[in-house]
């Protein structure tokens, strides 16, 4: 054994060792400082007003119910249309297209809208269904619950979709080939075989849409604008949770500011909750 080279390499495993665990833990050290803040500060501002009061003026008291009930039909909306549409385009890109042009035009779009700013998806649906781009001039033009809704399902679907391909071309062919071998139809195939193989994968990509869009403030900026008052009208504009954070942070009222606090530590362990859901469905996939 040469030594002089086991002790070189030993050396330098050491100092990348070191950096790993070094900014493993800067990165750690400035999360629980996040957490501690969110904490602190979101718990000063926790009452049971939060979730029976609607969101108040400023100088006054009150809650957030409205946004919270705002932000879960959005999402709850944007959830039940996107996924989907996710899963088939990802079975699809999977099954049917894996190596075709058209597939490889399909994932380039999907890894762009992937990849886009909110805020982009946001002024397209703002100028899709609020403006309407010259079509249908006649109808009102207002900000709705459904175009937060279209806004959310747009960044739904490319995450779902990846997800989705990416669990079906983790299935064994072996498991196709079985069932095409006894002369199952490919449709069946891909309903009682992959899909079931793949289904706490692809759940857990639909877990990981529901966190993306949990905490998106500006495509609802531009679509569901808002809301005051408690409404569940989807043509009309809804307050949502992220959107009245980000009013409320900027007030220079203090009890607007604790309310802001106590929406972000909802909106926080909302995410970590699904998150944990996410990885502990992931795990299930593993065993």
């Amino acid at each position: 054994m040469n030594r002089a080279l086991y002790a070189k390499r030993r050396f330098i495993n050491g100092i990348f060792l070191s950096l790993s665990v070094a900014a493993a833990g800067f990165g750690i050290v400035w999360l629980a400082l996040i957490l501690y803040s969110l904490v602190t500060q979101g718990m000063a501002g926790m009452s049971l007003k939060v979730f029976t009061e609607i969101t108040p003026a400023q100088g006054s008291e009150g809650g957030l119910a409205n946004a919270i009930v705002g932000s879960v039909i959005m999402s709850t909306l944007a959830v039940v249309v996107g996924t989907p549409i996710g899963i088939f385009g990802g079975t699809y890109l999977a099954e049917y297209a894996r190596h075709s042009r058209t597939a490889v035009v399909v994932r380039f779009i999907n890894d762009i809208l992937l990849s886009a700013p909110s805020i982009l998806i946001g002024l397209f649906i703002y100028q899709l269904l609020i403006m309407r781009l010259g079509f249908f001039p006649n109808l009102p033009r207002n900000f709705s619950a459904l175009a937060g809704a279209a806004a959310l399902m747009v960044i739904v679907i490319p995450v779902v979709v990846r997800t989705t391909e990416n669990m079906l071309l983790l299935v064994p062919n072996t498991l196709r080939e079985a069932a095409a071998a006894l002369g199952t139809p490919r449709s069946h195939v891909i309903r009682t075989v992959t899909w079931r193989a793949a289904r706490a994968g692809i759940l857990t990509g639909v877990l990981l849409a529901v966190a993306r869009i949990s905490g998106e403030t500006a495509p609802l900026l531009f679509t569901a604008f808002g809301n005051n008052f408690w409404s569940t009208d989807l043509n009309a504009p809804m307050a949502s949770l992220p959107q009245v954070i980000f009013n409320f942070a900027m007030s220079p009222d203090d009890g607007l500011n604790r309310l802001a606090w106590a929406g972000a530590l909802i909106i926080t362990f909302a995410v970590l909750t699904l998150s944990i859901l996410a990885r502990v469905f992931e795990s299930q996939r593993e065993l």
